[in-house]
């Protein structure tokens, strides 16, 4: 492949993967409103287009006219600079997330992801480390003590569960060998006993793991019942509280494209990726891989927003206690069981 057509084929890809994402977190909000709308016997977004398709649109126009309020008495730098780190580190981690095969067109092969890198869940761990530098300065210079509070829960609480989601993801990695995104997915083709599917939750029974991965994203992604940093009742809105227009939309943006990236990240690592059965003329074969990786990060995304539907806010001193207490002592008992095991088999 020359240089030209590298550069050219990677601007396409970027282009489409930015597109499909921002679709991907707009609907995600649509799809959240409605589905815990009928929770709570309720419609949901119903007037802006068929079944309120087209208000994700509208909510977007929404905030590129409202008024943009700075109050003076911010510290204005890192206040723009906040929101602006959140979304960046937000969308720049997708780059590396397969979600298929190579694809051929005409004559040009390449992988269904921005980028292949053989460290890819390394960089994806560093990036969306950094994304909690714009909560944490956001709640600092915005000046307010309701903000700083939810800044400080925020960094207390991604330090705490990012030590237990870490561990929770080694075991998967002693089973595969590797921290290419592909090369895990490609270790769980196939089945075992017939019929099974050879899935890291299955194949070396990290459900455990995926238990505390969960649990984990959840309070990385500032969800309930771990949503302590915004926590209404008690913070108005937490560390965004003095954000308003596209700097507040910016954060909201950053959180569901964070959603979408760790709902990504549990297909590729626990839930077999693309695999899963082919059938039918060669151009369906094609396309099907990408239709199960996308109805698995859909599956998780539903479990997010019925979590959300269902259960009560953790108390502080709660939540603290169930990362340190619980979720990290299970992790090293997971990783020690597996390496355990792994050692047995070789």
């Amino acid at each position: 492949m020359s240089l030209t057509t590298f550069i050219i084929v990677a601007v396409i890809k970027v282009a489409l993967t930015l597109f499909i994402l921002l679709t991907a977190v707009a609907y995600t909000v649509w799809l959240e409103r409605k589905v815990v709308g009928r929770m709570q016997n309720r419609w949901g977004p119903t007037r802006v287009g068929p079944f309120g398709l087209l208000q994700p649109a509208a909510d977007g126009v929404k905030f590129l006219f409202k008024e943009d309020l700075t109050p003076p008495y911010v510290y204005k730098p890192l206040y723009i600079a906040a929101p602006i780190i959140a979304v960046v580190c937000a969308l720049t981690s997708i780059a590396v997330v397969p979600v298929g095969n190579w694809v051929t067109v005409a004559g040009v092969s390449t992988p269904l992801q921005i980028t292949d890198v053989n460290i890819g869940l390394l960089v994806i761990l560093g990036i969306t480390s950094i994304g909690v530098y714009g909560v944490a300065l956001s709640g600092w210079a915005s000046n307010s003590k309701y903000s700083l509070l939810g800044g400080l829960r925020a960094s207390a609480q991604m330090i705490s569960y990012e030590i237990a989601l870490g561990l929770s993801l080694v075991g998967v990695l002693i089973l595969s060998g590797t921290f290419s995104l592909r090369g895990i997915v490609d270790a769980q083709a196939g089945h075992f006993w017939g019929f099974i599917p050879n899935w890291n939750i299955f194949r070396g029974c990290q459900f455990v793991a995926f238990f505390i991965y969960l649990m984990a994203a959840y309070a990385e992604t500032n969800r309930i019942p771990f949503d302590l940093p915004e926590a209404e009742t008690e913070l108005v809105a937490g560390y965004h509280t003095e954000y308003s227009a596209m700097k507040f939309a910016m954060f909201f943006m950053a959180e569901y494209a964070n959603m979408i990236t760790v709902a990504c990240i549990a297909s590729l690592l626990f839930l077999g990726g693309w695999h899963g059965p082919l059938f039918g003329p060669p151009i369906l074969q094609a396309i099907l891989p990408v239709l199960w990786f996308v109805l698995r990060v859909v599956a998780f995304l539903f479990v997010y927003i019925w979590v959300r539907g269902t259960l009560p806010r953790f108390r502080y001193d709660q939540l603290m206690a169930f990362g340190w207490k619980f979720l990290l002592p299970l992790a090293i008992a997971n990783l020690v069981i597996t390496a355990l095991v792994v050692a047995l088999r070789a």
